[in-house]
């Protein structure tokens, strides 16, 4: 599970994974500096992974803009959303668990008692949720500025949605394109109006990695026999990538200023393990060696959402707040052509 973020073990090959639980506590002690020091190794951006979602958007003023924040009622979702708000944009969190999404909302205004969070119910595995979600902000006539795509599963057993597609690829991927498209007009309207550049940012992962041999599994999504979670998994982190590839080639048609990125926000100590058995025992065991925190692991994204050096910069994939490589699949334009026309006539 690990592997999911390569960065981290590429760096760290050199350290004896014998000793990843060590008895002794000066050698402990001696991973645990050596961890942190590659953590602060800073990238061209002047940002590193250890770098927080406040730290990347110190004394930026996000005042006058709308976002959305989908999957903000938990993990990175949340911090987004709070730091978001702490610049001063309208924050609203579009989640499954009202509950929940109430419980966050009222956290960031008891600490921040200026900010703007609305919370809306959004289930990105329905389509009838996606739409329904759409329309009401629609109707709303509020603008919308960002469109933080961050809400996801991880390495579910075989299930399909509502909507009879195999739920990580109609969750991670299939919900937020329609709830991009839906969105767009919107996001193209408050670009011109506003004369400010749109942001969409795709929430992906290093697991893009990991993918089926093909990519995308276009004739057998729905197939049970041949379904591997975390291949399954990798699979709907690629096409958050191809997403955004062909969206930046559509938008940049289009003459549009709105701009849309990927990323890898790190492997993190969320409940996005919940369905992986021992590996959930595991990250809360070796996590605060290994893993980033929740501050770090949304930094990325708070980057990429309102940091001026980003800005015009499209069509590009993440990781610790600079620029990173992706798999040559994640490159492929028709590859990402043919996953949008597969997406459009799913989501008809």
């Amino acid at each position: 599970m690990f592997a999911y973020n390569s960065t981290i073990l590429w760096e760290t090959k050199a350290i004896n994974t014998n000793n990843l639980l060590p008895s002794s506590p000066y050698r402990k002690k001696q991973i645990h500096k050596t961890i942190m020091w590659l953590f602060k190794r800073k990238g061209p951006s002047g940002f590193s992974s250890s770098s927080t979602a406040e730290e990347v958007t110190h004394g930026i003023d996000g005042s006058g803009l709308t976002a959305i924040v989908t999957g903000a009622s938990s993990g990175i979702g949340s911090e987004t959303s709070r730091v978001l708000a702490l610049r001063g944009v309208h924050v609203i969190m579009a989640v499954r668990n009202m509950t929940a999404g109430k419980d966050v909302r009222d956290a960031i205004v008891t600490e921040i008692p200026a900010a703007k969070v609305d919370t809306m119910e959004l289930d990105l595995s329905s389509l009838a949720s996606v739409k329904k979600f759409a329309s009401d902000f629609k109707s709303s006539g509020r603008p919308l500025n960002l469109l933080i795509n961050n809400a996801g599963i991880m390495a579910t057993p075989f299930m399909l949605s509502k909507d009879n597609i195999e739920l990580q690829f109609a969750t991670n991927h299939l919900g937020h394109f329609l709830l991009t498209n839906l969105l767009l007009e919107k996001m193209k309207e408050t670009a011109r109006k506003t004369k400010r550049e749109g942001r969409i940012v795709n929430v992906s992962s290093e697991a893009h990695r990991f993918a089926y041999r093909e990519g995308i599994r276009f004739d057998k999504i729905n197939d049970p026999k041949s379904y591997n979670s975390y291949g399954a998994y990798g699979q709907s982190k690629l096409a958050n990538i191809l997403h955004a590839n062909e969206l930046t080639r559509r938008l940049k048609e289009d003459g549009v200023e709105i701009t849309a990125n990927s990323l890898h926000p790190g492997t993190i100590t969320t409940n996005l393990f919940r369905h992986m058995g021992i590996f959930d025992g595991l990250v809360g065991t070796i996590g605060k060696l290994l893993l980033k925190n929740v501050q770090q692991g949304a930094s990325t994204t708070c980057y990429l959402a309102l940091n001026p050096q980003v800005k015009g910069v499209s069509g590009e994939y993440f990781s610790d707040n600079n620029l990173a490589k992706t798999t040559a699949l994640a490159k492929d334009m028709d590859l990402a052509k043919r996953l949008w026309d597969f997406s459009m006539d799913l989501v008809k």
